[in-house]
């Protein structure tokens, strides 16, 4: 009786070069080829969605329309009016996850969202732009948010270490979040996938009864996977806003 096949579910995050000698030369890796091809994805929705411009949207534009005013309002109900100015940056880092999340659940594309190198730097990015922002609105200021107002000068030496700790700790919080629910997820799928092949050749009846239950479970998990793409990037977002919120309003 032939061995069951074996089950190897981190071998999908590893990264390997694409583009064969050219891609080698300058280390373009199968995430960077994923990257390019969320951008191009966006890109192309929001071009093929708009150019009809029409009074009564066609389904694509009704869908590009849906995505602009879904992070708009975001934007405007979170930060506030000053939200506008940040309207481009926030609705880029949402679909740029968005989709990485969504084509990594293809065959033969890669969840660059599953390295904790790029949920990383994007958690840096809005950290820094948090800052940036918090500094340029209010100067010395920004500083007063470490000590929150109308709290005992007493307890400084307690709460002010307290309040740096969880100030530093935000881009870690979010980029192990997104990092480690991708991870999980896929993880998780190709567990399940093995599982109903391995039980189909045990017994030796391809598509029988046997395999309906974790063929099942796997379809079942396709769909929790599209939920989880979904809730990151829009927990990712969100957290953004309101960490802009805090540097535009100081509270």
């Amino acid at each position: 009786m032939a061995a069951p096949p074996t089950i190897d579910a981190l071998s999908q995050f590893r990264l390997a070069t694409s583009l064969g000698p050219i891609g080698a030369s300058v280390n373009f890796t199968n995430s960077n080829l994923i990257m390019v091809a969320t951008a191009a994805a966006i890109l192309a929705l929001l071009h093929f969605g708009m150019r009809p411009r029409a009074m009564i949207p066609g389904r694509l534009q009704a869908l590009a329309e849906l995505c602009y005013s879904f992070i708009a309002d975001m934007c405007l109900d979170t930060i506030g009016p000053e939200g506008r100015r940040y309207f481009p940056f926030v609705f880029t880092l949402f679909f740029f996850i968005l989709f990485g999340n969504l084509l990594g659940l293809f065959p033969y594309f890669f969840a660059f969202t599953s390295h904790i190198a790029v949920t990383a730097a994007l958690a840096l990015l809005v950290f820094v732009l948090s800052i940036f922002v918090a500094v340029t609105h209010h100067g010395m200021r920004f500083f007063t948010y470490f000590f929150p107002q109308g709290a005992p000068v007493a307890l400084a030496p307690v709460l002010v270490p307290i309040e740096i700790l969880s100030f530093l700790s935000r881009p870690v919080s979010l980029s192990i979040r997104l990092f480690a629910n991708i991870v999980a997820g896929h993880v998780m799928w190709e567990v399940f996938a093995g599982f109903m092949l391995i039980l189909t050749a045990a017994l030796g009846i391809a598509g029988g009864a046997a395999s309906i239950l974790p063929l099942a479970i796997n379809v079942a998990l396709v769909g929790f996977e599209l939920l989880v793409a979904f809730l990151q990037a829009y927990v990712f977002a969100i957290l953004t806003c309101l960490y802009l919120h805090d540097a535009v309003h100081l509270h």
